[in-house]
């Protein structure tokens, strides 16, 4: 396996903190997962992968299992004190997926010589899960965290949401934005120095979807009325029904009532994430495919001299941890209270943990890294080498 390292700077909150502290001790992939109970007594509980999807016709044994799988991530049903047991379950996963913040020499270690480049989450991993989605705005604090990361190395923001509404929230016109779980993507402005003259990135493999969705979702509007709580988003090329203030005695009837919309639609396929029902395209595009597609547009597709680093909290999220898995490079982070079964090779407790600290560490490390590269290279070497380019 190749040697690979990581960038990050002063410890502040944890994000930050984490990006750069968070390889095992063994060795900088944990062995794979297995796959763990579904149940963990008492407080804990971990949540299957398998993805709850439908594409066109389901009855109403499909809507059973989006319930039971509703019901299984909700925080109302986990116990506030753990039980031995719990705490037992809680430290076996943790050697599977130690704490990033508590590696940092090692990730400094494993990252030398590599080109890093960050993919964050937004819900959940930049901002707090919030009763409104519409209300889920990131701290200053940590918007300015992720502005100093993005002076030392390519970001990407992939979210679910919406291409342009993320991009309101972070309001960071340096990053790169994936919207729409990596449907929809877009580069910085032109004059960035991760580009090569005046050229913009945009990616939209579901373009031909659009009058599709926009059609689903106003017969969502419509039909989710009778719903208090219940919010339909629209996020450009896919739809997101969140249930979050939804009445747990309602969820059957929620679910019922999407089904029987996605029934007309073979060719759209539903998915679950945190509290929330993703509707998209049948087309084999998720955040791991928005991950290899960012990577091969800054050069580095098939390149042992990069380093990805994945932060996110969310099911969608684990295409990309995958992908970092297979690649054997860099590495995903789980941002999540409970042991879940996921392909991240560290973790973070939650978003608090994962904030503006984690982002200021990596810049702290690459102006560390850089500084003794310099006296064994050449100062005039280093700063005409950019971390990365826009191919």
């Amino acid at each position: 396996m190749t040697n690979q390292n990581v960038v990050v700077s002063d410890p502040k909150s944890a994000i930050g903190m984490a990006i750069a502290v968070s390889v095992s001790k063994s060795s900088f992939f944990a062995p794979p997962v297995q796959k763990p109970p579904t149940v963990v007594p008492g407080g804990y509980f971990t949540i299957s992968l398998k993805k709850i999807e439908t594409g066109g016709a389901g009855g109403t044994g499909r809507v059973g299992a989006w319930v039971d799988s509703m019901r299984a991530s909700s925080p109302t049903r986990i116990k506030s004190t753990p039980s031995l047991s719990d705490i037992e379950a809680q430290s076996s996963w943790m050697l599977r997926h130690p704490s990033a913040l508590h590696a940092f020499e090692q990730i400094v270690n494993a990252s030398k010589g590599k080109k890093i480049v960050m993919f964050l989450d937004y819900d959940g991993t930049l901002s707090p899960i919030v009763e409104d989605p519409d209300q889920a705005f990131m701290s200053k604090e940590m918007r300015a965290a992720v502005k100093d990361a993005a002076r030392y190395f390519p970001t990407a923001i992939v979210s679910g949401r919406c291409r342009d509404k993320v991009h309101g929230f972070v309001k960071l016109s340096e990053l790169y934005y994936a919207g729409s779980h990596g449907m929809d993507i877009k580069g910085p402005a032109k004059g960035r120095k991760y580009h090569k003259g005046n050229q913009s990135l945009l990616c939209q493999p579901a373009s031909e979807f659009l009058p599709m969705i926009d059609e689903v979702y106003k017969t969502l509007l419509e039909k989710t009325k009778s719903t208090p709580g219940a919010k339909v988003e629209h996020n450009k090329f896919c739809l997101s029904v969140h249930f979050r203030c939804v009445d747990e005695q309602r969820w059957t009837a929620l679910a019922e009532q999407v089904r029987l919309v996605l029934n007309q639609y073979p060719k759209l396929r539903l998915t679950q994430g945190r509290k929330v029902l993703e509707i998209r395209p049948t087309i084999k595009w998720d955040k791991g495919n928005a991950l290899e597609f960012l990577l091969e547009s800054l050069g580095y597709a098939n390149s042992n001299d990069v380093f990805p680093i994945y932060i996110g909290d969310d099911r969608t999220d684990e295409d990309a941890f995958k992908v970092l898995r297979n690649r054997g490079q860099g590495f995903g982070i789980l941002v999540s209270k409970f042991p879940k079964e996921t392909s991240a090779s560290y973790s973070l407790q939650e978003p608090t943990e994962a904030s503006y600290e984690l982002f200021a560490t990596f810049g702290g490390v690459e102006k560390k890294v850089v500084t003794k590269t310099i006296y064994g290279v050449g100062i005039e070497e280093v700063i005409n080498n950019p971390i990365l380019e826009f191919c």
